[in-house]
């Protein structure tokens, strides 16, 4: 699965201590999420998507290992869903998924 990350996994150090895989980091790719805004997650110093016109995310895309992905499902709790998302890339337009909280909770 690809995920598209916004938030706190885009520090390497952060994305190796929670992922377990100190090299992550590496295999991350520049990517943009047109038609979101990052916002605050309501409560806490983390951000959440929201759908907003003409906004524009900047982020990076990762393949994870299915070890990483639980890592990091847990890392993100239950606060947040896999969403689908639709990214450009340098390569081209791409389907992955971002965690996103529901927008009520954005503050």
């Amino acid at each position: 699965m690809l995920l598209f990350l916004y938030g706190s996994l885009l520090d390497p150090k952060v994305l190796a201590q929670q992922s377990g895989e100190p090299r992550l980091a590496r295999r991350l790719r520049p990517a943009v999420l047109p038609g979101h805004a990052r916002r605050p997650l309501r409560g806490t110093p983390y951000p959440t998507l929201i759908r907003q016109a003409c906004a524009v995310t900047e982020g990076a895309l990762l393949r994870p290992s299915p070890a990483a992905l639980r890592r990091l499902a847990a890392y993100e709790g239950a606060e947040y869903r896999l969403t689908p998302v639709r990214l450009l890339t340098p390569r081209g337009p791409v389907r992955a998924r971002a965690w996103i909280a529901p927008r009520w909770r954005a503050g």
